[in-house]
């Protein structure tokens, strides 16, 4: 078995927490999440089934949406609901369209510090164990980007509702705090529902019950996307028979073991393996300097 399936996993559990359920309810060891969710938000979480736990590090790098509600006024030393309270302004009132304004300045490449209680680690250690026992550590800033920033809702005079589309590593808690700091009075991240992670999206994902449901009834290809839908904007190749064995080996794929798609490769680019049965993985194009010719190197197989 093998694929990704849209998990859409539910507040109160952690990424592993989703992996280990699935695991089990699919009677396998080779399972792995991208991109991983904080315990108290919900949404989209790709799972790799299979050997679809190699193209990991290609959803990791795809951009990610969100859902957030920030409540100003209020900060934390987590930057959500779930930390202790460090400083409250109160009878905070925020104008809607200083909000947008403000919102306006954090799009594009921005320089971002991940909170304190987070899993990055400095010298080989979680930043939120450091946390934990008191230690002041120094963290680096770093460059996210933001694509798109909006206001969608506010829910009271100090609460709001904003999307966001931006690339891996971002963290919204600290978006969440920074917005509060540029509005003069502080801010945390209430909830955060993950909208996508490209390209998977909220309204095509399953819930447990729906996946343990899947597996009880055989009807788990039914939830299952195949590996290949990552790689959709990737020219392609198709195989000869004879060269199948020569490309499931790992060995070099020369212009005569390809049926069609050769013409107009260029060095370094990367392309998508099919054979007569279908997708089989993914090679990058590369320049033989001893026989002056082009030919694929195989990067992954996902058969």
């Amino acid at each position: 078995m093998n694929g990704i399936i849209n998990v859409l996993k539910p507040p109160g559990m952690t990424s592993h927490d989703v992996v280990s359920y699935i695991r089990k309810v699919l009677n396998m060891k080779k399972v792995g999440h991208t991109g991983t969710l904080d315990p108290e938000a919900a949404g989209v979480l790709p799972v790799c089934i299979g050997k679809a736990t190699k193209a990991v590090q290609y959803l990791t790098d795809k951009q990610k949406s969100y859902r957030a509600n920030i409540k100003f006024g209020i900060v934390t030393d987590t930057y959500d609901s779930y930390g202790q309270v460090i400083q409250e302004v109160e009878s905070t009132v925020i104008d809607k369209n200083a909000l947008e304004n403000a919102l306006g300045s954090f799009t594009g490449t921005i320089s971002q510090k991940p909170p304190m209680f987070s899993a990055i680690k400095v010298k080989g250690k979680k930043l939120y164990q450091y946390a934990l026992e008191g230690k002041e550590v120094k963290i680096q800033e770093r460059p996210v980007n933001i694509y798109e920033l909006k206001l969608i809702e506010m829910l009271s005079e100090n609460e709001a509702i904003i999307d966001i589309l931006c690339s891996k590593g971002t963290y919204i808690r600290s978006l969440c705090y920074d917005i509060g700091e540029a509005m003069g009075c502080g801010a945390h991240m209430s909830q955060l529902i993950r909208l996508g992670s490209s390209p998977f999206a909220i309204e095509d994902s399953h819930t447990l019950e729906e996946i343990k449901a899947a597996v009880s009834e055989n009807r788990i290809s039914d939830i299952l996307t195949s590996v290949e839908v990552l790689f959709k904007d990737y020219k392609s190749i198709t195989v000869k028979s004879s060269a199948m064995n020569s490309i499931l080996n790992g060995n070099p794929l020369f212009e005569q073991g390809v049926q069609y798609g050769f013409e107009g490769l260029r060095k370094d680019e990367d392309i998508c393996i099919y054979g007569e049965a279908g997708f089989i993985g993914t090679g990058i194009v590369q320049y033989d300097e001893s026989k002056q010719r082009l030919y694929v190197k195989v990067k992954n197989i996902f058969i």
